[in-house]
């Protein structure tokens, strides 16, 4: 957006510093990561940048820390999870949240407020306290230490960024057209899936998006319920910067980063999408 040709030198003046306060603070979030990519690649066995690297030298570089991620045991079987829990969670995360989501929108639910506000507590409720009674419950039912009790804790996790997407989407679903397939005889489960979810699939696949990085990323949860076969790359991570200070945890790092920056990509193609669809935006 340009400055109108009769702001004022007062509206100048912030447009500039407005923009010059989230220059600063995007800098501030990105600066982490951008120190850490570089780190990844150092020919180094140590988190420091050396005159070679600093010189653009070709010595000061070398991918052996990304060779260590594929060929070490520990990590190649800490990936092989992470790969088998986090698809399955988010099958289930969207599966669960976006018929949670469509009910909810139903203006005839009663106590809709409440139920909306107990499915996305555990984004509210501090990680700690959700693995710690997480781990309680599964200790109870046998489900701690298994692959399903890791699957279903993410699920958890992930359902309410389904729940939210979804539920924004609906905002501007017509239930005119559900109506009208109704009237020519569509049953409520082809009408679902001929009318209804294409509409808003874009914001499905967000949440589900948000449900996979979350999973993929998610350490607390996994050191309370899981076991040492279900160890996840967070994990290896967390393991390997307490008892050895790795180079490797920067090259999974940059990956994760790499990966994220892909999905919030897809996600923000999916959301202007959606804004199309529901007629919010010029096509």
């Amino acid at each position: 957006m340009d400055l109108p040709p009769y702001a004022t030198t007062g509206q100048r003046v912030w447009f500039y510093t407005f923009r010059v306060i989230c220059g600063l603070i995007f800098f501030f979030l990105i600066a982490p990561i951008v120190v850490i990519m570089p780190l990844s690649f150092s020919s180094q066995d140590f988190f420091t940048f050396t005159p070679e690297m600093l010189a653009f030298e070709a010595e000061g570089y070398s991918l052996k820390h990304y060779k260590d991620l594929m060929t070490s045991p520990d990590w190649q079987k800490a990936m092989s999870n992470s790969i088998k829990i986090a698809p399955m969670a988010t099958i289930i995360s969207v599966s669960l949240g976006t018929l949670a989501a469509i009910g909810l929108s139903q203006s005839h639910v009663p106590f809709r407020r409440a139920i909306m506000a107990i499915l996305i507590s555990p984004m509210i409720v501090p990680l700690i306290i959700s693995a710690a009674g997480m781990y309680f419950f599964y200790s109870r039912i046998g489900l701690q230490g298994t692959y399903l009790g890791v699957v279903l804790a993410h699920a958890a996790l992930g359902i309410p960024f389904v729940i939210i997407t979804v539920t924004a989407t609906l905002v501007g679903f017509d239930k005119s057209l559900t109506r009208a397939a109704a009237n020519m005889g569509a049953s409520p489960v082809r009408t679902f899936f001929k009318v209804q979810m294409p509409l808003i699939l874009p914001g499905v696949i967000s949440g589900g998006l948000f449900a996979f990085i979350t999973s993929f990323d998610e350490v607390v949860v996994v050191l309370f319920v899981g076991s040492a076969g279900q160890k996840t790359l967070p994990w290896q991570m967390f393991t390997g910067l307490r008892e050895q200070i790795s180079p490797t945890i920067l090259a999974v790092a940059t990956i994760l980063v790499v990966i994220s920056i892909g999905l919030l990509t897809v996600v923000e193609l999916l959301r202007r999408r959606s804004e199309r669809l529901r007629g919010l935006s010029p096509g």
